[in-house]
């Protein structure tokens, strides 16, 4: 079991860890009998890591110590192996939020990436079935995923690509959201209209204000309403007995988020 699924008492093997240093660098360890784990500070026995409480403090070969903790979900996407660009961590809670994602919602997930969006629709209580073009980005999205919260969740992935299509299984309901990662989200809405529940939201993450543009165009021609778009600044604060002050770098731009509901069309006329 890892983070992901609320994991308590001391750290077991096979979990991962979060070792951090003097000078606040961050290393993400899979915790394995008889394995070390080797950096320039020096080097760290698993099994001094495994059965100690989270919040602890390990010493390595050099005598530098290292704070040990469980990762959270926002560490875990920053440092997993990836092969596409994931979704950065203050942009996966807003998608929650502006798609309105909670327990026991069916989500399509199209362009899954390296699973990070997933684990965050997962782990808010969605159902959730992903369209990814790329075989090897499916596989690194299934392993990441399971790698944080095991294998019993409800996620799918499908190599097929969204644009030919959205197809529901004998018996399956509707989607109740539809979120995209893909640089051509209006070709999916015609899709959407009969894959979406009535009422259901759509939502886009793009990098480019004109591929916005374009997709508000699209939902205009409907019927898609209600449509909002916006984008999240993050900014860290130093914060050091009186030496109070902005953090020189910051994560500013990362994407647009674009919602829309998808409406019943009107009997008149």
């Amino acid at each position: 079991m890892e983070a992901g699924t609320g994991r308590h008492g001391p750290l077991a093997a096979g979990e991962r860890v979060l070792l951090v240093d003097a000078k606040g660098r961050r290393y993400l360890v899979k915790l394995v009998p008889g394995v070390s784990f080797h950096t320039h500070a020096g080097i760290i026995a698993h099994e001094d890591v495994i059965g100690v409480p989270a919040g602890s403090t390990v010493t390595g070969s050099t005598g530098r110590r290292f704070l040990v903790v469980r990762p959270t979900m926002a560490e875990v996407v920053l440092k997993m192996p990836r092969g596409a660009q994931v979704i950065y961590p203050k942009d996966l809670g807003a998608i929650l939020v502006a798609a309105d994602v909670g327990p026991g919602m069916r989500v399509l997930e199209a362009g899954v990436g390296s699973g990070a969006l997933s684990m965050a629709l997962l782990r808010a209580g969605a159902e959730v079935v992903g369209y990814e073009r790329r075989a090897d980005f499916a596989a690194r999205a299934v392993e990441n995923v399971a790698a944080f919260l095991g294998d019993g969740v409800p996620y799918r992935v499908e190599e097929r690509d969204v644009y030919e299509g959205i197809d529901l299984e004998a018996g399956d309901e509707r989607f109740d959201r539809i979120v995209l990662d893909l640089p051509e989200p209006w070709r999916v809405l015609p899709h959407a209209r009969g894959a979406l529940e009535p009422g259901g939201i759509v939502l886009a993450y793009l990098p480019s204000i004109t591929q916005v543009a374009e997709f508000r165009a699209a939902l205009d021609r409907g019927p898609f309403g209600m449509a909002e778009t916006s984008e999240l600044m993050r900014r860290t604060w130093h914060v050091e007995d009186r030496a109070v002050r902005p953090d020189h770098r910051m994560v500013a731009h990362t994407g647009f988020l674009t919602t829309a509901r998808l409406l019943v069309p009107s009997d008149e006329g």
